[in-house]
């Protein structure tokens, strides 16, 4: 059974940073495909940024140049590092991959910028 567990979130002044990771279990990590996407209130889920097994990455306009993606395959765990961080970005930030076809979620973990 795929399992995605985010952590790291919190409250952060803007301007500030925060890491957030994912742990994954019940899938073949090292071959998988890895993504965080983010909600803020009010609006639709927006993708973030994605990782590929060969560590090619790639990134919506809105963090490029301020958040990277990174994975670890040794702890199946992807990471997501924020800097810069803006009110914009307050969301609750989800992982996601893909498994036959199957998106899997996370239950999500809290990022609020705020000063």
């Amino acid at each position: 059974q795929v399992q995605l567990v985010e952590s790291g979130g919190g409250l952060v002044q803007p301007g500030g940073s925060l890491r957030l990771s994912c742990a994954a279990s019940g899938v073949r990590f090292n071959m998988n495909v890895m993504g965080w996407y983010r909600q803020a209130p009010g609006k639709q889920r927006e993708w973030v940024a994605t990782i590929t097994s060969h560590r090619f990455t790639n990134y919506a306009d809105s963090v490029k140049g301020r958040f990277t993606i990174s994975r670890d395959n040794a702890k199946n765990t992807v990471y997501l590092q924020m800097n810069a961080l803006d009110s914009e970005d307050t969301a609750v930030y989800y992982c996601n991959t893909v498994v036959e076809y199957r998106n899997y979620w996370g239950q999500g973990t809290q990022v609020t910028v705020s000063s």
